[in-house]
């Protein structure tokens, strides 16, 4: 399932799904990958500088992950511009969720959070 939200101009979707090639359950070890679209729908320009992740597995241990950047980038969007890239996160449960805000600068220098909406993180059939 797929998140979208959109804050200041700014749409962010992401589409998590399990990749079970860097899995190792036995282990207690869940990797998720999730993409992102990051769509400047607004009419000024937008700078990503840095990411603030919420993860939260399915016992409620939550672990947060700040940084510069996406994938080493720090985007600029004009009006009508996307970004697009894909990452990943591993869990000790099969099932969790993420969250979180980009922090955006405008070429003024005024920031706001670009929110991004919860999604799931789900071993496929896990929840049945």
């Amino acid at each position: 399932m797929s998140s979208t939200a959109t804050t200041d101009g700014i749409r962010i979707t992401v589409k998590p799904s399990f990749w079970p090639e860097r899995s190792a359950p036995e282990s207690g070890q869940f990797a998720f990958m999730y993409s992102v679209e990051i769509v400047n729908e607004g009419s000024a320009p937008a700078q990503l500088k840095s990411r603030h992740w919420v993860i939260t597995d399915a016992t409620g241990k939550v672990e947060e992950v700040k940084g510069e950047g996406v994938v080493g980038r720090q985007p600029s969007l004009k009006p009508g511009e996307r970004f697009e890239y894909t990452s990943w996160a591993m869990l000790r449960t099969p099932f969790g969720t993420m969250r979180g805000t980009y922090d955006m600068v405008r070429p003024d220098g005024s920031r706001f959070e670009a929110r991004i909406a919860e999604f799931a993180l789900t071993l496929p059939n896990a929840l049945h």
